[in-house]
């Protein structure tokens, strides 16, 4: 059993960074040349302290494909004290993967179930309830059984997370689109306390929260600060156009550097 599941809490104290490398996959996609590399884009973030590398394989691998989840998971072994986090709508591709992988004895640490379509260019929307709980809970319970913890992706909905506790799920990963658009505005101040009262109500149902979707190095420590309890963000898009920037180095610290700044 993978004692992560069990306790549903990472490695390290305080909040994870978990590099999502789907955009560098998406930059290789346009040649046939392999570059850029994924798994030497997965190394260097993990070289400069990263805690953990993210993936959202969709149908149609026009940025992650099969192949880089085997290879990002042989990748991980080398890096026990890492985690892999694989995301996806699990009615689609997403179960099996995650079935070959724990035939390979190299099943991920985490699985994070976003509710998107086939063709859709990015996660818009959690899941909903009651609506979806009937779909969730058995699929909840295979992941379980491979020895994998489950996060959903969820809109920051208070009400919600009793009945994301009662489905079966381990966390909740939290959609911060919102909070990125309201980020500096007038709004933000009322965008920030939902995801504050969400957060509040997940740790009281027993919920493990991550968070991710438009964060980056200018509002992160601004929601960490706010958001109690967050175990881990899953940060792609900012973090890698900022590598094309800084480079993979110093970008990572950049961001751990902001979580840094938010204890």
């Amino acid at each position: 059993m993978n004692p992560l599941l069990t306790t549903g809490m990472p490695a390290q104290r305080g909040t994870a960074l978990s590099v999502n490398v789907n955009k560098v996959a998406l930059l290789r996609n346009t040649r046939e040349l392999g570059i850029p590399s994924v798994v030497r884009a997965a190394t260097i973030a993990l070289e400069a302290g990263a805690h953990g590398i993210t993936v959202h394989p969709r149908p149609d691998e026009r940025h992650i494909r099969a192949h880089d989840v085997f290879d990002l998971a042989e990748l991980l072994v080398q890096w026990p004290q890492a985690e892999y986090n694989i995301e996806g709508n699990p009615l689609h591709n997403l179960m099996g993967l995650l079935r070959e992988l724990a035939a390979k004895g190299r099943r991920p640490h985490q699985v994070t179930f976003v509710p998107d379509s086939v063709g859709q260019s990015t996660s818009d929307h959690g899941w909903q309830f009651p609506q979806d709980a009937s779909v969730l809970a058995p699929l909840i319970d295979e992941a379980h059984a491979l020895g994998v913890r489950v996060s959903l992706f969820m809109d920051p909905l208070p009400d919600a997370m009793a009945a994301v506790r009662a489905v079966g799920a381990d966390r909740v990963e939290l959609y911060t689109e919102s909070y990125a658009r309201a980020h500096g505005t007038p709004d933000a101040a009322r965008v920030l306390a939902g995801f504050t009262a969400t957060a509040q109500t997940a740790l009281q149902q027993g919920l493990g929260i991550n968070a991710g979707h438009d964060l980056s190095r200018d509002n992160l420590t601004d929601f960490l600060r706010a958001v109690p309890g967050v175990q881990e963000v899953s940060i792609g898009h900012a973090l890698i156009a900022d590598a094309l920037e800084l480079g993979y180095t110093e970008t990572v610290r950049g961001y751990l550097h902001c979580i840094a700044r938010a204890s």
